[in-house]
This record gives structure tokens, C-alpha cells and sequence, in this order.
């Protein structure tokens, strides 16, 4: 049953990224791609894709990205999302009220949460922003090529796994029965053969 249920979660996984990736395949040779990473789907915006440069203003080019990959979320409602704001290692310096990089990165996540939830009506019960400032790095060359690479918005998508959790404890709790049982009826086979053997 459990096998069922993990070989079910892998084929929603990868239907869910070709719907991301066919929805989103028009914003792909700018900045976004989308990938499976263990028990989660990504999809990764630059920020070229998202914000102007020293900006936490979503641009109308990734209200559009947004909007598409709102329309997926919603049809898949039981999948948890996290928006995670990244950064290059360049200080904050033009940016007013923002003091660092940890404050440009969950502010840009924070953007995109809120466009999410109140434009694309995603269950805001459903979706959290992270900063995660330069300390996530794809790329840790100091260049400009990287550092464009660094700056970007990553949104972790995490299938609901509380009924695999719940079969995982019944087939342990299972198990352990089956393990007394058997425990239990090897002992009188034991005490018999001791009295056998006292006559």
C-alpha cells in the first residue's frame, strides 16, 4: 500500500512539472526553468524575468509568468508552496529602507506571495515567503554571469505527504504487532519442552 502511494506521489510530481513546464515554455529563454529535486518540483524565476534591477516591484513581464503559474497552483490545491527570495553578494546601497540582502530577499518574496494570493487567488493557507539572501548561491563564482544566475526567486513546490506519513506509522505499528505475536507464541512452545524434558 505504502509502495502504491509513493509510486502515486512520484507521477503527480512529474505531471505537475509538465504542466509548469508547458505553461510556462514562453518565459523560458528568459530566466525560468522548472526541475524536480528529491520530493519537490522548483520553478525558478531570475529576476531579470521578475523585477527591474534594485527594484522589489513586480515588472509586467513577470506579473504575466505569475499569472500562468497561479493558474497551475490552483488546479493542483493540494500542493504546499514556498517562494524563496535569492541574492547576489553585491551590498545594498541605492535601496531605501532596505538594510541588506536578507531584506531585498524576502521582500521580492514577499512581493510575490502577495501576487499570488491576491492576484492569482492562490489559498494564501497554502504558500509562505522565505528570504534566503546570498547564502543559496547556483553559482559561486564572483562574475557578473553568476551573480545574474544568483539573483532570483525560486518557488519550492511540496506535494501534501500526511496520508504517506499516517501509512508509514500504520505499517510500522503493523509490523511491530506482528513481531509481539510472534513473540509471544514461541514462549509456551519453549515452557512445553522444558516440562518434556524434566520427566
Amino acid at each position: 500500500m505504502l509502495e502504491k502511494q509513493l509510486a502515486a506521489r512520484d507521477a503527480k510530481l512529474q505531471k505537475l512539472q509538465n504542466a509548469l513546464s508547458s505553461a510556462l515554455l514562453s518565459f523560458k529563454d528568459s530566466g525560468l526553468d522548472v526541475y524536480t529535486k528529491g520530493d519537490n518540483v522548483y520553478v525558478s524565476l531570475s529576476n531579470r524575468l521578475v523585477f527591474p534591477l534594485g527594484s522589489t516591484t513586480i515588472d509586467d513581464k513577470g506579473k504575466k509568468a505569475l499569472d500562468k503559474l497561479a493558474a497551475v497552483l490552483n488546479e493542483n490545491p493540494d500542493i504546499n508552496i514556498q517562494v524563496e527570495g535569492h541574492t547576489d553578494t553585491t551590498p545594498v546601497t541605492k535601496l531605501e529602507n532596505v538594510k541588506d540582502n536578507w531584506d531585498l530577499s524576502v521582500l521580492r518574496a514577499t512581493e510575490v506571495v502577495r501576487y499570488l494570493t491576491q492576484e492569482g487567488k492562490v489559498n494564501p493557507k497554502r504558500i509562505v515567503a522565505a528570504g534566503r539572501g546570498e547564502y543559496y548561491p547556483v553559482d559561486a563564482r564572483n562574475t557578473p554571469e553568476a551573480k545574474a544566475k544568483n539573483r532570483r526567486i525560486e518557488i519550492v513546490l511540496t506535494p501534501d505527504l500526511s496520508e504517506l506519513m499516517q501509512l508509514a506509522k500504520s505499517s510500522a505499528s503493523s509490523s511491530s504487532a506482528q513481531g509481539k505475536a510472534k513473540g509471544k507464541s514461541a514462549k509456551p512452545a519453549s515452557k512445553a519442552k522444558g516440562k518434556k524434558k524434566s520427566k
